[in-house]
Formats: C-alpha cells, sequence, structure tokens
C-alpha cells in the first residue's frame, strides 16, 4: 500500500487524475453548482462584532444591562444648524417633517422640537401639568421668535437631548424599536424611508440635514461593506491577470490560471452560504484573499510544466510531473498558509473565528481547485509553444538570479550586517507602538456618514454610546434622595470629561420638577431638598409615564438606573485614562457595599474587545509558527533546519512592526492579523525553495554549496513570480476607502516584500554559512515518509 504523501502516492495521484481527468472536470462543476445554490444563504451582518467572549465579565455586565433596559444602539438623531431655521416657514417644515417619521412602524418614538412638553405648575388642586411646548400652530414670527428664546434660555432640561446651547444647534431624536435594530428592517427603514426623505427636505427648504446615531452608521458601513467586496474581486483579478500575462506571455495561461481562481471565489461566497456566517469586515476579504493567493499556487504549476515541456517536449511526462514533482511542495505551503488562518479558530472571538475556519478551509480547497483544473485543462489542449516558453530565458530575469547568485556567494557578511542592523532598528520601532480600539476609526473618512460624526462630535461632544448600569441593590432605590445626590455628582464629573457628551437620566427629570415647582425659574433646575422631596417627587413618576421621555432610564422594580453619555471617537489608551481618572472617584461616590456600578454598551465593548483580540492574535501567530516549526521538522528532520527557515519569515515580520511604530499605525483589530496572514503566506517561498534543496542535495551527492546555488537558480524565478503577484495583489487592498482594510493591505504587501529578499538572500546565506553544520547526512536524516523525491527517482519510476 502507498503511504501517504511519499513520491508513491504522487505518482499514483497524478495517474488517477490524468486517467480520469472528464469525471474530475464534471465533480468539480458539479460541486461548484451546488455551491453556487448556498449563495442565497449569505447574508450581511447587522451589528457590531463583539471580539469579547460571551463569559467575559465586560459581556456579563452588558447582558445584564441588555436585560434591564433593551438594546441601547436604537437612537437615530438629526441636526440643523442653520440661523434661517427659527423662521416661520423652516420651522413649521422641520417640525412636520419629524412629525412625518410616526407613521412608520419601525419608529418606537420622536423627539423634536414639536413634540416637547414643559411642565408647568398648577393650582386647583395642586399638581404638575405638561403643557405643549407649541401651543399655536400659526408660527407667527413673533411666536417662533419666543420659542427660540424659551428653548435656549428656560429649558436647560433638553439641553443636549434637543439642542446645543453653544452653537444653537437643534436635534430631532428618532428612536428606532428595539427588536429592529439588528435585522434587516433596519437597513430598509434607512435606506428605503429616511434617506430620500432627508434628502428631499434639504432641497425643498435649503438646510444642510446632518444624521447619525449608530442604527445609521452601521447601516452605511455594511453598504460599504457590499460595494467593496465586487470591487475587491475585480480589481484583484484585473491586477493579478495582467502581473501574470507580464511574466508568462501566454493568453492561455492566464485564462486558465483565471478559470482556477474564479472557480475559489464561486466556492468561497458559496462555504460562507453554506456554514450561514455572516458577511463582516474580515469574511468580506476572503473572496479577493482567494484570487491573490491562488494565483502563485498557478505559478508555481504552471512553471513547472513549461519547464518539463522544455526540457523534454513530453505533455504527458510534463504533466504526470507537476503533480508528482510540485504537488507535495505546494500541498506543504497550502497547509502552512491554511494553517496561519486556522488559527485564527481557535480563539474566543466570534468574528476571528469564522474567518479563521472560512479563510483556511478555502485555501485548501483552493490547493485542490488549482491542480486539478490546470492539469486537465492543459491535458485537453495542444503542447506548449516554443513562443509560450521564452519567459524561462528572459535576459533581465537572468541577471536578476545571477545578482542574488553573486550576493549570496560573496556578500555574506553584508546581507548578515543588514540584517542585524534592520533587527536592532525594527525592536526600537516596536517600542512605540500603541493600542488603538475605536469603533470609528477604520471608517472611511471621506464619507459623508462620517463628515457628520464629526459634526455631532463638535456639537454634542460625541456620537457613540457609553452607559452607566447602577444597581442600588434594594427596590425603588434609585428614587431616593441620596441616590439621586450622588448620581448627579457622577454626572458632574463625566460633564467635566472633555471626552464625554452631558449625560442624560432620572436626575433630570428630578431636576425639571423642581424648576417646574418654580414657575419654571432655570435657576431653579437642581436636585430637591429634603424639604422639597414630599411635593416634588411624586410628580416625576407622572410625568414619566405620560411624556415617555425618561421610561428607559429607571426600570420597573426602581433598583437599577442608568446613565447615557456619549464620547467622541477616543482609543483604547484614552478610555483606559478616562476609566482611570475616574475609578476611585466613582468607589467614593457609590460604596461598594451599597451600590454596584459598571460602564458598559456597545463602544466600550469593541475597546475592550480590541485588547482581548491583540493576545487572542499574538496567541495565535505563536501558534502558527509553532505548527510550521512542527511542519519543518516533519520534512527535514532537523532543528537546524527549524531554525534556518523562520529565521527569514520572522525577521520580515518584526521589520513590519517597527515600521507601524516609526509611521504611528496601531495595533488594531485589522494590523494584528497582517502578521499571522503574512507568515503564513511568505513561509511558503521558504518550503519551495527548501523542497528544491532536498532534492538537489540527494542529486549533488549532499554538496551543500552546489544544491543551494541549484535551488536558487530554478525556484528564485518562481519565487520572485509569486511574490511581485502577492505583493501587487494585496496593495489592492489598499484601494478600501476603510482604514482597517487599507493598512491590512500596505502592511502584508510590505511584509511579503520583506519576505522574499530575505528567502531569496538571507536564506540561501544561512545554508551556505552553516553549511559544515548541517552538510552531512547524519544531520539531515532520511525521513520516515519520503518527502520529496530527487530527479534519479523519478527518471527511475518513470523508465
Amino acid at each position: 500500500m502507498t503511504k501517504l504523501f511519499t513520491f508513491g502516492f504522487w505518482n499514483a495521484l497524478a495517474g488517477i487524475i490524468l486517467r480520469n481527468r472528464a469525471v474530475i472536470f464534471l465533480a468539480i462543476i458539479g460541486v461548484t453548482v451546488y455551491l453556487a445554490f448556498q449563495w442565497k444563504n449569505m447574508r450581511f451582518s447587522h451589528s457590531e462584532a463583539n471580539l469579547l467572549p460571551d463569559d467575559h465579565i465586560i459581556n456579563i455586565q452588558y447582558q445584564n444591562f441588555l436585560e434591564r433596559f433593551g438594546e441601547e444602539g436604537n437612537l437615530i438623531v438629526m441636526a440643523v444648524k442653520d440661523s434661517t431655521l427659527f423662521t416661520p416657514k423652516k420651522l413649521k417644515a422641520w417640525n412636520d417633517f419629524n412629525n412625518s417619521f410616526k407613521k412608520y412602524e419601525e419608529i418606537d418614538l420622536v423627539i423634536s422640537i414639536a413634540d416637547l412638553k414643559t411642565l408647568e405648575k398648577k393650582d386647583n388642586p395642586a399638581r404638575f401639568e405638561l403643557v405643549p411646548f407649541i401651543k399655536d400652530s400659526s408660527y407667527t414670527k413673533k411666536q417662533v421668535s419666543e420659542y427660540e428664546n424659551e428653548l435656549f434660555n428656560n429649558l436647560p432640561f433638553y439641553e443636549g437631548l434637543v439642542y446645543s446651547k453653544k452653537s444653537h444647534t437643534v436635534q430631532s431624536a428618532l428612536y428606532l424599536k428595539k427588536d429592529i435594530v439588528n435585522t434587516k428592517l433596519r437597513k430598509k427603514f434607512i435606506q428605503d424611508v429616511l434617506q430620500p426623505a432627508v434628502e428631499a427636505f434639504e432641497t425643498n427648504y435649503n438646510l444642510d440635514v446632518k444624521v447619525s446615531g449608530m442604527p445609521y452608521i452601521r447601516t452605511l458601513n455594511s453598504q460599504n461593506i457590499m460595494d467593496e467586496i465586487s470591487v475587491f474581486i475585480l480589481a484583484a483579478l484585473l491586477v493579478t491577470s495582467l502581473i501574470f500575462f507580464f511574466f508568462f506571455r501566454s493568453v492561455r495561461a492566464t485564462f486558465i490560471s483565471m478559470t482556477a481562481v474564479i472557480i475559489g471565489v464561486m466556492w468561497a461566497f458559496g462555504l460562507l452560504g453554506l456554514l450561514e456566517y455572516e458577511i463582516t469586515v474580515l469574511t468580506a476579504i476572503i473572496p479577493p484573499l482567494v484570487i491573490v493567493i491562488g494565483i502563485p499556487n498557478c505559478i508555481f504549476l504552471i512553471n513547472k510544466y513549461q519547464q518539463e515541456i522544455k526540457k523534454h517536449g513530453n505533455k504527458a511526462k510534463s504533466l504526470q510531473r507537476v503533480i508528482t514533482k510540485v504537488g507535495n511542495a505546494t500541498l506543504m505551503t497550502n497547509v502552512t498558509t491554511a494553517s496561519g488562518f486556522a488559527t485564527f479558530a481557535l480563539t474566543e472571538s466570534k468574528l476571528l473565528k469564522e474567518f479563521g475556519i472560512v479563510a483556511s478551509l478555502n485555501i485548501i480547497a483552493l490547493f485542490i481547485l488549482c491542480l486539478l483544473v490546470i492539469t486537465i485543462i492543459y491535458s485537453y489542449m495542444p503542447q506548449p509553444k516554443e513562443r509560450h516558453l521564452e519567459h524561462l530565458g528572459k535576459a533581465w530575469m537572468e541577471k536578476l538570479v545571477d545578482w542574488m547568485e553573486n550576493m549570496v556567494k560573496t556578500r555574506r557578511v553584508t546581507i548578515y550586517f543588514s540584517s542585524v542592523i534592520i533587527l536592532i532598528v525594527s525592536i526600537i520601532g516596536i517600542y512605540t507602538i500603541k493600542v488603538s480600539g475605536s469603533l470609528l476609526e477604520d471608517m472611511p473618512k471621506t464619507a459623508d456618514f462620517y463628515k457628520d460624526i464629526v459634526f455631532f462630535e463638535k456639537e454634542f461632544d460625541g456620537i457613540m454610546p457609553l452607559e452607566i448600569f447602577i444597581d442600588t441593590k434594594r427596590k425603588q432605590g434609585v428614587l431616593k434622595l441620596p441616590t439621586l445626590r450622588r448620581m448627579e455628582q457622577l454626572q458632574e464629573l463625566l460633564e467635566e470629561t472633555p471626552e464625554l457628551s452631558k449625560p442624560i437620566s432620572i436626575v433630570s427629570l428630578v431636576k425639571y420638577s423642581k424648576q417646574a415647582f418654580y414657575n419654571g425659574n432655570p435657576k431653579y433646575y437642581q436636585i430637591p431638598t429634603s424639604q422639597e422631596r414630599n411635593f416634588i417627587l411624586p410628580y416625576a413618576k407622572s410625568f414619566e409615564s405620560e411624556s415617555g421621555v425618561m421610561k428607559s432610564y429607571v426600570d420597573s422594580t426602581g433598583r437599577y438606573a442608568r446613565i447615557t453619555t456619549f464620547m467622541k471617537d477616543v482609543g483604547t489608551d484614552e478610555m483606559d485614562r478616562i476609566e482611570a481618572t475616574l475609578a476611585p472617584k466613582l468607589e467614593k461616590i457609590f460604596p461598594k457595599d451599597r451600590y454596584e456600578v459598571s460602564f458598559t454598551g456597545k463602544a466600550l465593548i469593541f475597546q475592550k474587545g480590541t485588547k482581548y483580540l491583540v493576545w487572542n492574535l499574538t496567541f495565535s501567530l505563536g501558534l502558527a509558527v509553532i505548527l510550521i516549526a512542527l511542519f519543518m521538522a516533519w520534512m527535514f528532520r532537523s532543528w537546524k533546519m527549524i531554525v534556518i527557515s523562520l529565521i527569514p519569515n520572522l525577521l520580515p515580520l518584526l521589520m513590519t512592526a517597527g515600521l507601524m511604530g516609526y509611521l504611528g499605525v496601531p495595533i488594531k483589530p485589522s494590523t494584528i492579523l497582517v502578521f499571522s496572514i503574512a507568515f503564513g503566506i511568505s513561509v511558503d517561498d521558504t518550503i519551495h525553495f527548501l523542497a528544491k534543496y532536498r532534492q538537489e542535495l540527494k542529486s549533488n551527492h549532499w554538496r551543500i554549496r552546489k544544491s543551494v546555488l541549484a535551488s536558487l537558480r530554478e525556484t528564485g524565478v518562481s519565487m520572485f513570480y509569486t511574490s511581485t503577484v502577492l505583493f501587487f495583489g494585496f496593495s489592492v487592498f489598499m484601494i478600501s476607502s476603510f482604514g482597517g482594510t487599507k493598512a491590512l493591505g500596505g502592511l502584508v504587501s510590505t511584509t511579503l516584500l520583506f519576505a522574499m529578499l530575505a528567502n531569496l538572500l538571507l536564506l540561501p546565506s544561512l545554508l551556505l554559512s552553516l553549511e559544515r553544520s548541517i552538510a552531512n547526512k547524519k544531520t539531515l536524516k532520511e525521513p520516515t515518509l519520503k518527502i520529496i523525491p530527487s530527479e534519479e527517482e523519478l527518471d527511475d519510476s518513470e523508465e
């Protein structure tokens, strides 16, 4: 019985493929059609990715908050900063515009100037009464002027909710029903109702309406992801096919390669549908990633086929040798690349887990596709003509290989010195890297919705909801006067923090009740004294139930309260600083034995998740290194070869990390992916080189120098071709409007460029310098399973 992955295995496999090519090709078509039917199950993510595991303390606190108050990210805000708004025609139009949304079933509550009510003190009997702020629908010039004066000067309760006092910006709030916030109904409402209505209003009344809020941001951000998928796929196909054609100068070879990767893309989409995974920022890059990674497979296979044709001119023998000689090395390179992605599946993050599973499965599937499609299609085609083989002996490529050979033979000290200098400079740069966890940082800065975010940060001090969840540990504990005073102290602390907006809570309602008790005088907008409590607090409950404004800020038992503030787009370090500053003061205001207070909300979870993710990705990178080291150990049975193979691949990672430090590119979910992806791909060149090196060792009777230089000459061309394709292929991601995707493309491209140089110069230099310690057969023992057959073995088998 043939042992798995030995020469005999690949030789037998080649015979099976070529004898059953028609059946195999029909099977590929069948699988492709089946997976195409799974596309209907694909769906885009309608919420932010939760990077923390379910049992993490931050997630537990957030779930406790949701149980009491429901989804917090259901607010859409619209604002106008225009002095002409307070004219009869435009103010009426603005109010009618906001009222028009009340008829839609997706809307739970609308708060605008037209909906405001003032709390007035009445006699006989003594009571508070809610009175409409807009008392007359006629909107005379005098009335509008009075409304403006009353709103900005006498109603501090609505500051930050309906207006910004510092700039006279007016804001309206649309609260979506909480059960549709994370569904496609949210997207349908925003795209089909809200956006057209806003555009029509702007055109009709010459007013610039700014729109934001997490449901709005998520919807437009998801749409950008959808739009970019097709752009990435087309750009990746165009760039890789042009570069491929430039190298091979063969329409036939280009067509065959594109056929293989396009089927791979179809399989990628089908697998996403089959597994019913959501399309997120990460899974969206898998289809173009398939193209970029698939083309190097095609280059190695087609290049070997053409080399064999040029050598002996026998098509059948050439196709057999492509599978037998390159199949195992190509499998190993794809396994190592897939391993780099598969390590993500071992993290606790659902986002990374799904990305790792789909990416690793697609890479293995891509290897099978490329091997089968290329050999089968070529078997039906005529033998390549001489002009198709001209690229194998191009003068410029010969000069490049001569230069590399000369550097390795005569300039090894220069190569080592340069490597050490790069290592030292990189380590210095690594110490300057910062960690960032901003939810908005990667969003497209040129998009209109991002410009609106900046507007709301300036006018209302933030748009990202941050919740403070308070457990008083007793029923009706929130409405106790000491608790209200403690909450007011906390709100004052939050207001003093420049990165946070004015908070909203039950305290605002209680303060407004006292103002109403004193006939609406704004100087009495404060917490009642203990003597005033019995007169004022009973009205707070009736006001809350009638207006609906504050119904979400105290739970039905009166035990739990929330304080909602909005924060600017700050990073992880800044948020840690804010928390560190507030923590001791918070503990002093709310003693732990009587209260339990926690910060929560999706924005905070994302920031905390980023730090957690950095650890997970560091773990996955370490695991990828270990797995690949084990592959090397299996191939060569030598720890020295493991070290030699890892050095040229770890150095580029350190160099990229140092570059991130110098350029101010922070560690975040998108950029931390660079290292695992780049390492898994860059080690492919090492495997191809060492696989050929092993063949040459056996052919040249263990003469290291001759074997190294022969390996460099044969694999150098393919390594240069594949690295060039990978460099430009990943550069395609730099056209993205998302900062994270753009950084991912640029950094992976840079890393792979460094890795190519390291594998073409540093790796052979190390082999030559250490030839005495690894040159003998005892050190490089024959493995139990023959991984790579020698030329003699191939020739003997064919005879």
